[in-house]
């Protein structure tokens, strides 16, 4: 331990130049006096460091001296592909060999190519998650990692959507993917290749047996051929719709773009008040449901009937749960009153008629 701490400080004076005690320190995490002892053993050993005295003092290696102990352990060399995100790296258990990795890199660069590196840290920055999601909370997955790694079989209890929702896996891990902020794990299972969302794992216990992957397997190669199966089964359905002006842009906006260019290719001209009909790739009736609410009253479903008859449903429901001023909100299930006033609830037109999107 005290000889990497030796060798990080050797590596920090040479890759930044002047640093005092106290910036060495609380880099490396340590007391300012355990500084001054290992700045004393590197003089010992022959490292030409010297001190500046003052208030803008420091250490500094003579000018000239680089050393040649650059040289990457294997843990490190993983740790230096997750270098430039070292949220991820820290996720991973990494967080601490994949700065030690940079160091060392930094350390072995000409001056005029270490300006440049840092120059790119302070220009550029990644942050996967998107605005809505902060990714998810995975404890576990260190001890994924650590089981693709070393090629270790894993057992794990897992949570997903369809009954049974917990359910026993034996897991082969190949590799890890991280996508939109979320970890996922390649893994086989039952002679099949399977995907399994880490964040979902409930318990996981690493076994004695391991496994051998494949030679020629290709995480990423696989990862694409995944995603492509996905999208080809991800909608079986299509709905006609009319969407307006404000409508259409918030679509852009709020779905993919399977749906945007949909709108874009199938889109008939607008009418007089600018609203058009186009035709949309939908997964299911029940998605499409939630997918179209978010546009309000800027989409009107004109087919499919299932989906057309659960949006006039929802419609319903709402209209009764927030009736206009001076009217009475109902149970949209049992349409018994929920407060007293203004007399009985109005009716809700149905989807398309007169009181409908078109009459805004």
């Amino acid at each position: 331990m005290r000889a990497s701490r030796l060798l990080s400080i050797l590596l920090l004076l040479q890759s930044r130049g002047l640093l005092t005690a106290r910036q060495l320190a609380d880099e490396l995490e340590v007391s300012v006096r355990t500084i001054y002892r290992d700045v004393e053993s590197l003089h010992t050993a022959g490292i030409p460091l010297y001190g500046e005295a003052g208030h803008r003092g420091g250490y500094r290696l003579l000018d000239g001296f680089r050393t040649r102990l650059t040289g990457l352990t294997a843990q490190e060399a993983r740790a230096l592909f997750l270098a430039g995100m070292p949220g991820p790296a820290a996720e991973l258990g990494l967080g601490a060999l994949a700065a030690a990795a940079e160091l060392k890199i930094e350390a072995a660069l000409p001056r005029e190519l270490r300006e440049g590196s840092r120059s790119v840290r302070e220009h550029f920055h990644l942050d996967a998650p998107g605005w809505y999601h902060d990714g998810d909370r995975v404890p576990r997955l260190p001890d994924v990692a650590d089981a693709v790694w070393n090629r270790r079989v894993i057992r794990v209890r897992y949570s997903r959507w369809a009954a049974p929702y917990e359910v026993d896996r034996r897991l082969e891990p190949y590799g890890l993917v991280l996508k939109a902020g979320r970890w996922y794990l390649v893994a086989r299972c039952d002679g099949a290749m399977r995907t399994y969302r880490v964040g979902q794992i409930l318990t996981l216990q690493v076994t004695g047996e391991t496994f051998e992957r494949p030679g020629g397997f290709d995480l990423a190669g696989h990862w694409s051929a995944y995603l492509a199966d996905f999208r080809s089964r991800l909608f079986q359905g299509r709905a006609t719709v009319r969407l307006s002006p404000a409508g259409r842009e918030r679509l852009a906006q709020l779905m993919g773009s399977a749906v945007i260019g949909a709108v874009d290719e199938t889109a008939g001209p607008p009418d007089t008040r600018g609203w058009i009909t186009a035709t949309v790739p939908v997964e299911s009736p029940a998605h499409a449901l939630t997918e179209f609410l978010k546009l309000g009253a800027e989409v009107e479903v004109l087919e499919p009937a299932e989906l057309r008859r659960l949006m006039a449903e929802t419609a319903h429901a709402l209209a009764a749960l927030y009736p206009r001023t001076g009217q009475v909100a109902t149970d949209p299930l049992t349409t018994d009153p929920l407060t007293t006033g203004g007399g009985p609830p109005r009716p809700v037109p149905p989807i398309g008629s007169s009181a409908g999107p078109t009459a805004r």
